[in-house]
């Protein structure tokens, strides 16, 4: 299946790194990396890997072409973006597949992803007749004030492994309606999804006969991130990753006062309260802590049961648990529910913070398990871990990204509250109660101080109409929908005068 996947993409043994939209920019000598996948340990196919005079080439290119792209109209750019929504339709089940078998995450989750990228081109192709300013009263006669939104130029994009194709989208389409260019720098770990992203584009940019430039792919390791937060030319950069990478680009983008959009780590947490629907509750706490194999940044990593349901909330998640480790493997195939890690190091990063957990007093109550044998072809799988801890382990404000889950005790909402809010991260969070007081309170400035707050939802995943990212952290970044194209331009103030006087503000007098 996946040489047929591979060969609708247009996916090579050996593949270029650079792409300017319409063209792949080939480099004989260029040094080259293997993507493999979790799932089974093959090699997938290789990439070239780009360096820094290649990177500043692309420069070139799309700050030519936002130029010309930034002088069509709005509308207009929203028709190119339909139709790139309409060419990922087109190829929805081969990248799919792809995603899938090289991230390492469920099928099914693979396509979701696509639809992600085809979901947001459609919010772009709206929003492109919506890039709305003000006008306002001036205090002067014959004047009048707007603000309008201008378009930045090149926005930059660092993308994460997890979710190899849809941040991209929720990024490069609405930088595009907004009339910016943009680079694409993907993750080294899934380089074969952004390779495809890019074919799946080119016949539409060319039969648009647009100019090169305006979406741009740049495959390489960490050196062209960091050549991206320094270089002036980026008017936005866009990184989702690490906390510990996110500060690094900050403090690179802040040293010359440029822009930046960052969404980082996730330390989310769950609250079931004994006014919850328990049943619900339990249901959306298996998903959120396992699903993706832990590998979300809204994954659930800790929950906060009340002390009156616990022995009972405990003992049906451990019911749960015992049956979803049967349902580890192959998540290409039907009846798997979760899939591998994606290397070999995540997976011994998992088994070192749950033997520093044990050492700080956390009990193992299920999982945590490296799975050998028949059916797992790679050392990539384990087992969900669920660990009770008490609020005075440390360990449980780092976050992991594998599946461990912290089970904890408290009292009262506002105990509960604290013990979640007490983290360096605010991505998401959730509270499971039918007390309008108390999803009230969670969800007042007293409440949650993460980006999203769900009641009776748990905190994995996200709509795209809604702006997506968190504070503290996690950067405070915002992305996808509600206003957060704002982010992606200029505001102007505009003052015009239309009468034969020029009366100064503040009724000044500067009579000559």
């Amino acid at each position: 299946m996946i040489e047929k996947t591979l060969k609708q993409l247009g996916i090579n043994k050996i593949n270029p790194a650079i792409s300017t939209g319409q063209k792949w920019i080939d480099v004989a000598k260029a040094s080259t990396i293997e993507s493999k996948s979790p799932i089974d340990g093959k090699t997938i196919a290789k990439v070239k890997l780009a360096e820094v005079q290649e990177y500043r080439e692309v420069v070139t290119t799309a700050n030519k072409a936002f130029k010309e792209w930034r002088l069509l109209p709005a509308p207009q750019r929203g028709e190119i973006v339909r139709q790139i929504g309409d060419a990922f339709r087109q190829y929805k089940e081969p990248l799919g597949q792809l995603v899938s078998y090289e991230m390492g995450k469920l099928l099914q989750e693979g396509l979701g992803e696509v639809q992600e990228i085809i979901d947001i081109c459609d919010f772009s192709v709206g929003l492109s007749r919506q890039l709305y300013g003000l006008t306002m009263p001036s205090e002067r006669v014959g004047h009048r004030l707007q603000e309008v939104w201008q378009p930045l130029g090149i926005v930059g994009i660092i993308s994460a492994f997890n979710f190899p194709v849809a941040v991209w989208a929720w990024n490069a389409m609405i930088a595009a309606v907004c009339g910016n260019v943009s680079i694409w720098k993907p993750s080294e770990k899934t380089p074969l999804c952004a390779i495809a992203c890019m074919n799946i584009i080119a016949e539409v940019l060319k039969k648009n006969k647009l100019p090169e430039g305006i979406f741009n792919l740049v495959v390489s390791d960490t050196h062209i991130g960091k050549a991206m937060a320094f270089d002036t030319h980026i008017s936005l950069l866009s990184a989702t990753g690490s906390t510990v990478m996110g500060k690094a680009v900050a403090e690179a983008v802040a040293k010359r006062l440029g822009k930046y959009l960052l969404e980082l780590g996730g330390n989310n947490a769950i609250i079931i309260s004994q006014h919850a629907d328990t049943k619900l509750a339990i249901q959306a706490t298996l998903f959120a802590a396992v699903g993706t194999a832990g590998q979300r940044c809204t994954t659930a990593r800790r929950l906060f049961v009340h002390k009156d349901i616990y022995n009972e909330v405990k003992n049906k998640l451990l019911a749960a648990y015992k049956q979803i480790s049967s349902k580890v493997g192959n998540p290409l195939k039907a009846g798997n529910l979760i899939g591998p890690l994606i290397d070999s190091a995540a997976v011994a990063t998992m088994q070192e913070r749950i033997n520093l957990v044990k050492i700080e007093g956390g009990k193992v109550l299920a999982g945590g398990e490296i799975l050998k044998g028949t059916g797992y072809e790679s050392e990539t799988y384990v087992t969900p871990a669920l660990i009770e801890v008490s609020p005075s382990v440390i360990s449980t404000k780092i976050e992991t990204f594998a599946p461990i889950l912290y089970l904890l005790k408290y009292n009262t909402i506002d105990e509960a509250i604290a013990y979640q809010n007490d983290v360096p991260q605010g991505l998401s969070s959730s509270l499971f109660s039918n007390n309008i007081r108390e999803t009230e309170l969670f969800l007042s400035a007293a409440g949650s101080d993460c980006g999203i707050a769900n009641i009776n939802v748990g905190p994995s995943g996200a709509e795209i109409g809604g702006a997506f990212g968190g504070e503290k952290e996690t950067g405070g970044g915002r992305e996808s929908g509600s206003d957060s194209w704002k982010a992606y331009m200029r505001r102007q103030t505009i003052t015009l005068n239309y009468s034969d006087k020029l009366p100064l503000a503040q009724g000044i007098k500067f009579d000559i």
